[in-house]
């Protein structure tokens, strides 16, 4: 058991200077969460460097002490967590509805969303955190960080030892930027590499992609999604792709790579679709109960019929607090999808607008209080990162399009308006809330387990996490929309001329958006969709198989993941997971303590994913500014070729040093 400060403890805690730290990590980790997500369809959890970077600096000034650095990560993590609204509102764009990202919108929905997760979380905190037996990893993990990083059981001043980790943060970052500069920016370097194999009409693609920050990605995967992602870009181009393609014709003066790709695109990523759909809904099934407990405890403390207690380390924010605040959001969701359907549909009658008004805030208000309580529980249950959020919102898009679409039957032309896009962009705005209010809830129970086990102020810490809410949707429509002006996103670029290939992924908002349409008009790819069905639900039954007969499992997301993804984004994080199998396995080999050897592992993937996530921002910045694809190219097209051997030689020298750098030599 970690040791907890007292509660007779007087140690400062909610400070200005750490509030002022938390603020500027949370500008880098929201931004590089951005870049991230909208890349690859993953985030990764800030909370551990977020520890590091506040005990590294906060040591160099009096009083710093654990309970101060808990308050910086958890406002750092809230924010980072809260970029998971990406998954989400790019969609808006890939249909046409907004042409960039209205700043007071995009940032009233991220901010309301979070905060109304952060209360949604407060009268889970007793039951779920103090009277449970949830394991909580993150959690845990982040709390022996910061014991690990303090000189005294009562929270004295930060070690020495912090300055390595935060070292290493540093140097992971500056590799990457540089390699990122490298390739991305001066086109020294290629950024991935593609052979291609026939056998009669059938293609098959080898591919990579040479991005530090998905094997920072992959690394903290580990090696069990990685064998899942691996099956599933088999799947895809080893098997699906090639059948296709015995079967396809190629138009006039098409090459057989481009059918290839042609149908991976418009047939395979709905087979990858249907086993992400199927996964997500196993995964919640099989949460059921815990997070049926989690929502009656949850309506029990908001009868007031939860334990109350005065000791310091037990004060949640008070219930009039929390009510007073809840009243204000309503409100103010209230306003804001006033404002986003008067402008969607502003013909509709006055009674037709407001009663769909209220149907959306209520749905999303109350849904998302349930969405809060199954997060917790999931949370708990196996981690914030392992959590299906993913799925989460593929069940609230489903519900609220079914939800509008019976509203439209009711009042003749909402569906028609727009041909059909007014209705599929107020699904997808409601989900936004909703996504949101899932991911902060699913973040915030680990933060709070972690003040639990320092011994930490839960009311003080509860404000910080709204602080971090807020700070976190001021961030994040400037860097959606920068990234969005100088990449696009896949389906949805902002100017002519611009290369497809480097359009962002934004796998999850393309998904959400195909089946919000796809309910609408009746469009989506029902036979490749109910295929990913079946091929889920067969993985799922041989995951049950091999749980039951051996300790080894099979993530079927992750098998999903990589069907849907991107050869070049798959196989780079299988990379990633690759490396860190072969560090455990030199660990366990080489005996002794081989934590702090893990938690540099950790901490170089973390700075491998924040410095390629930053360069990628700076480079989207001049981009938009010089109205170039490539204003830093030092080379022309014709050096693709050579760029991309010299950009795989480096690239495996990268992965060969963090290797040994986490090793010790």
């Amino acid at each position: 058991m970690l040791q907890r400060v007292p509660d007779d403890a007087n140690l400062a805690e909610l400070t200005l200077r750490g509030s002022i730290l938390g603020a500027l990590i949370t500008v880098v980790f929201t931004a590089s969460n951005v870049y991230l997500g909208l890349k690859v369809g993953l985030t990764f959890a800030s909370s551990i460097p977020a520890a590091v970077i506040s005990m590294a600096v906060l040591r160099y000034f009096p009083g710093a002490n654990i309970l101060e650095n808990n308050m910086v990560q958890t406002q750092a993590s809230a924010a980072g967590t809260l970029s998971s609204i990406i998954f989400i509102l790019p969609g808006l764009l890939m249909i046409g509805y907004w042409s960039g990202f209205p700043f007071w919108q995009t940032a009233a929905i991220c901010a309301i969303g979070g905060i109304l997760g952060v209360l949604y979380t407060i009268p889970l905190r007793r039951v779920m955190v103090v009277n449970s037996q949830l394991p909580y990893p993150e959690g845990v993990a982040a709390a022996e960080i910061l014991r690990v990083g303090s000189g005294d059981d009562e929270g004295g001043p930060a070690e020495d030892s912090n300055a390595p980790g935060l070292r290493d943060i540093l140097a992971g970052g500056l590799v990457a930027a540089l390699f990122s500069l490298a390739s991305s920016g001066f086109k020294l370097l290629g950024e991935s590499i593609s052979l291609w194999l026939t056998a009669g009409q059938a293609a098959f693609r080898l591919s990579t992609g040479f991005s530090l920050a998905l094997v920072g990605a992959g690394y903290l995967m580990g090696i069990t999604a990685g064998i899942a992602i691996i099956i599933g870009v088999l799947i895809a181009w080893g098997v699906a792709v090639p059948l296709l393609t015995v079967n396809a014709t190629p138009a006039a003066g098409q090459s057989l790579s481009e059918l290839a790709s042609q149908l991976w695109t418009s047939q395979v990523r709905f087979l990858g679709a249907g086993t992400i759909g199927v996964a997500a809904l196993w995964t919640l099934a099989t949460l059921f109960k815990p997070m049926a407990e989690g929502v009656w405890h949850s309506l029990a403390a908001v009868r007031g019929t939860a334990e109350h207690s005065e000791l310091r380390s037990q004060r949640d924010m008070p219930a009039q607090w929390i009510l007073a605040i809840a009243a204000v959001l309503l409100l103010a969701l209230f306003l804001v999808f006033s404002y986003f359907l008067h402008e969607a549909a502003p013909h509709l009658s006055g009674f037709a607008f407001w009663s769909l008004v209220l149907v959306c805030v209520v749905f999303a208000f109350i849904f998302g209080f349930l969405i809060a309580a199954a997060c917790g529980y999931m949370a708990g249950l196996v981690g914030s990162s392992s959590s299906p959020i993913s799925g989460i919102g593929i069940i609230a898009v489903i519900l609220v399009s079914l939800l509008i679409l019976g509203f439209g039957n009711v009042e003749a032309g909402l569906l028609q308006s727009g041909d059909g896009q007014v209705a599929i962009a107020l699904a997808l705005f409601t989900t936004s809330v909703i996504l949101a209010i899932a991911a902060i809830s699913n973040d915030n129970l680990q933060d709070l387990k972690t003040g639990y086990l320092v011994g930490a102020t839960p009311w003080r810490q509860q404000v910080a996490l709204i602080v971090g809410c807020l700070v976190g949707a001021l961030v994040i429509p400037p860097v959606l929309e920068l990234l969005y002006g100088a990449y696009g996103f896949t389906g949805a670029l902002p100017r002519a001329g611009m290369d497809p290939q480097q359009a962002l992924a934004a796998p999850q908002a393309t998904l959400m958006t195909a089946i919000a349409s796809g309910i609408f008009h009746d469009a989506l790819n029902w036979t490749m969709i109910l295929i990913g069905v079946a091929l889920g639900a067969a993985l799922i039954l041989f995951d049950l198989i091999l749980r039951r007969t051996s300790s080894a499992s099979l993530p079927v997301l992750a098998v999903g993941l990589g069907i849907y993804l991107p050869p070049t984004i798959g196989m780079t994080l299988v990379i990633g997971a690759l490396l860190a199998w072969l560090l455990e396995n030199a660990l366990a080999k080489r005996g002794g303590d081989a934590e702090s050897a893990k938690r540099r592992g950790v901490l170089l993937a973390s700075g491998l994913i924040v410095g390629e996530s930053l360069m990628g921002i700076l480079l989207a910045a001049l981009i938009g500014t010089s109205g170039q694809a490539a204003p830093l190219a030092l080379v022309g097209e014709n050096f693709a070729g050579t760029a991309q051997w010299l950009g795989l030689a480096l690239f495996g020298l990268i992965c060969g040093l963090f290797y040994r750098r986490v090793l010790g030599r």
